[in-house]
């Protein structure tokens, strides 16, 4: 089954290379990749242009000013066919045979619109630090619950179906260009889950992902903007978003934001699943910050030893 992949690049002159490579060693190749770079003030694109002439299946370069990641998604999918549809953020990676599982897993599930799975978290030199399954649990099948709870997977571990993802565009406002997608997808079939790691997501001084206070209030626009579409009532979304605010509050105190996460537990309070959790809250608020920062080197240190590098 044909696969289409696309590369949106900008500024990732260190890493593209070893995205771009780790697309040509698939098991399942593309059918065509596309890279377009929007706008890169480095050498991202003579390393792109360099690289691509190794590319061992069809592949398009585009460079061009700068429009924002989600109109480089649109016009990147606006070019491609086939059956299934992946792209790959220019600091990421695959695994081998992340293409092969994905589709392969697809074609068993005719009721899937995309299939997805945890991801490494790795850093500069391709260490992995942590894995996303060390801290969210994914659901096969209905993932709208979780989302719905700040529970979201990374982008580099998504294979769509092109069909279902024809029927709608990114959102070219939203400053980040996956949440809203998955839950407009949601609406319109399952996701299914693959239990094996086959990505990696990097995580670097230029991550979109690292400004959390915008993602959460993007998580909560895109919410108020799809509820209907999603038949969520306004009572019921209000409790599901109190949820979502409390559970955000050690975000908060783990990124040291302490005065925000005070202001959010007093405004939701009512979002707490018991008194104990208040109460685990109100401790964790009150634990000096070198503590977490202390706690979080141990735990990559610790996961570089059980993991070592990505091969």
């Amino acid at each position: 089954m044909c696969v289409s992949v696309l590369v949106p690049s900008y500024n990732h002159a260190p890493f593209v290379e070893r995205t771009l490579r780790s697309i040509f060693a698939q098991t399942h190749a593309p059918e065509k990749l596309i890279v377009i770079d929007d706008g890169s003030k480095d050498e991202s694109a003579e390393i792109i242009e360099k690289v691509l002439r190794d590319c061992p299946f069809p592949a398009e370069f585009i460079g061009r000013e700068n429009r924002g990641l989600t109109a480089t998604l649109n016009e990147g999918f606006g070019k491609t066919t086939g059956d299934y549809f992946a792209y790959l953020g220019s600091d990421d990676v695959w695994l081998p045979e992340f293409l092969e599982a994905r589709v392969e897993l697809l074609q068993k599930r005719p009721a899937a619109v995309l299939a997805f799975g945890h991801a490494f978290l790795i850093d500069e030199d391709d260490g992995i630090f942590d894995s996303t399954d060390n801290w969210n649990a994914f659901a096969d099948g209905d993932m709208l619950p979780h989302l719905l709870r700040g529970i979201v997977f990374a982008s580099s571990s998504v294979v769509y179906r092109r069909p279902a993802l024809a029927k709608h565009r990114w959102n070219e406002n939203s400053i980040l260009e996956d949440y809203e997608m998955y839950l407009k997808l949601c609406a319109d079939g399952e996701f299914a889950l693959d239990a094996r790691i086959l990505s990696a997501w990097r995580q670097h001084g230029w991550n979109a992902s690292g400004d959390y206070s915008a993602m959460f209030e993007e998580w909560l626009a895109a919410q108020n903007r799809l509820a209907d579409q999603l038949k969520i009532s306004r009572p019921e979304l209000d409790r599901i978003q109190s949820e979502l605010k409390f559970k955000s509050i050690l975000d908060y105190i783990r990124r040291g934001e302490k005065r925000t996460a005070a202001r959010l537990l007093r405004e939701n309070f009512g979002g707490a699943q018991s008194p104990a959790e208040i109460a685990k809250t109100l401790f964790r608020l009150s634990i000096p910050q070198k503590i977490f920062q202390w706690n979080r080197r141990r735990k990559r240190s610790n996961a570089a030893r059980k993991y070592g590098k990505l091969q």
